[in-house]
């Protein structure tokens, strides 16, 4: 079954990026957010897009993607478990500890998860009705909607407890330009996101950040 209502709950960088990927492949797209305003200027610039409240963002979307501050994850969803219970629900987010920046003597991101946890399992407890796929985690927003590199398409490493969501997400990854990867259940979590923490450590060593991580088998 192929989806044509998105929901995506954040306002920010990833949220914008990811909005705009959608509506250029023909969906109807809806970002949630409790300012609004802050979305005026981007909004003007792209047509199409509608903004709402978070629950009614929540409501409406087939499929939902959560772009928010890995710290505020769980709480964002809270008092929308009916809307969500059954929906696939991509989650962007990763486990960040913005209390400990990265520094030249330490440039490496901290996670406040630890090796045997991960965001998505956190997520998929709290709500488990919901659908959590992990996606997008591992790449820049510059390079996450039909990126273009000389070696072929990027390997998106995904996970998630159920195989129908996987599946849609797999769809629209590729539409998005990215070979999914199926690594597993939500556990498999504990794999994915620590991928941002090497992304970003090539990124700060280079001060490049438009690359991508490939699977060669």
């Amino acid at each position: 079954m192929a989806f044509t209502q998105i929901g995506i709950i954040g306002s920010g960088v990833v949220a914008q990026t990811l909005a705009k990927g959608f509506l250029k492949h023909g969906y109807a797209t809806t970002m949630g957010t409790r300012d609004p305003a802050k979305l005026a200027t981007f909004v003007s610039s792209n047509p199409g897009l509608k903004v709402a409240s978070v629950k009614e963002t929540a409501a409406s979307g087939e499929v939902l993607v959560l772009a928010v501050k890995g710290h505020a994850a769980v709480e964002s969803l809270k008092g929308l478990e009916a809307e969500i219970a059954g929906k696939i629900v991509i989650d962007t987010c990763n486990p960040i500890d913005e209390a400990h920046p990265p520094s030249p003597s330490m440039p490496v991101l901290a996670y406040f998860t630890k090796t045997n946890d991960s965001l998505i399992e956190i997520l998929q407890a709290a709500y488990p009705a919901a659908k959590f796929v992990k996606a997008f985690n591992s790449i820049g927003n510059a390079v996450m909607v039909n990126p273009s590199f000389k070696d072929g398409p990027p390997t998106m490493f995904i996970c998630g407890n159920d195989a129908q969501a996987k599946a849609e997400v797999t769809r629209i990854l590729e539409q998005f330009g990215h070979a999914a990867r199926d690594v597993g259940p939500a556990q498999s979590g504990r794999a994915i996101e620590p991928l941002c923490l090497l992304w970003c450590a090539i990124g700060f060593k280079d001060n490049h950040w438009t690359h991508a991580f490939k699977l060669l088998a």
